[in-house]
């Protein structure tokens, strides 16, 4: 069965288009749909079939975590544990946009939704629908990027199709998305005040650097 093609303005997301989108993810379904970066495939995080399906899908390794979409940084208090002022560092100056952070996942997210590894990543990302389905279901979302395990990202709803058309209920068509470059990811799970780069991408490392030596941070990047 091929998936459903569901059309959402970029800029402008339909609300009824997308309390669509949150019924399909209520109801355990994994949903492809655009982010600022790739597309990417959004379920429940808490609802561990689907996050199950999701590994199934890409065929991904089951000890590699995901990534988490939320619409706000106070989400992000929700949702991890012990966090400095790294967070709010970073956040101030980077979100929304494409830096992914890693963080100790707080008690309220299944052990499963980490990879059985306590941690969380989660970014505010700059795109209109997936922070609207954020908002409307009241929980984050799955971000993993929405094609099979090594095969390339997808920056239009037709190579979602393409690649995993017949693995998806459903997925929305938002456009191009506005960057072809992942994200970055930094790790702010160990000590206090210290901070790894774990992937260089779409923000630069001197960036972080510099938003953060500012701030006396230890760094460990790579």
């Amino acid at each position: 069965m091929s998936a459903e093609l569901l059309r959402i303005h970029p800029d402008e997301p339909e609300p009824d288009r997308v309390q669509y989108v949150v019924s399909c993810l209520k109801s355990g379904k994994v949903v492809g749909m655009p982010t600022d970066t790739f597309y990417g495939l959004a379920v429940d995080p808490v609802n561990l079939r689907a996050v199950e399906r999701i590994y199934e899908i890409k065929s991904r390794l089951k000890h590699k975590p995901l990534s988490l979409l939320i619409a706000n940084v106070n989400q992000a208090y929700e949702l991890a544990r012990e966090v400095g002022t790294s967070l709010d560092i970073l956040a101030d100056k980077f979100w929304p946009g494409p830096l992914t952070v890693i963080v100790k996942a707080s008690s309220r997210l299944p052990l499963r939704s980490t990879a059985n590894t306590g941690n969380v990543a989660l970014r505010v990302p700059d795109a209109a629908i997936p922070r609207a389905v954020v908002e409307a279901f009241g929980l984050p979302i799955t971000a993993t990027s929405a094609n099979l395990h090594g095969f390339p990202e997808c920056t239009h709803a037709a190579g979602v199709r393409e690649q995993l058309g017949d693995r998806l209920p459903m997925i929305v068509d938002g456009g191009p998305t506005g960057r072809s470059v992942p994200t970055t990811i930094i790790d702010l799970s160990g000590e206090e005040g210290s901070w790894q780069i774990l992937r260089e991408g779409a923000i630069p490392t001197h960036e972080i650097a510099l938003a953060l030596q500012s701030q006396g941070r230890k760094s460990d990047y790579r």
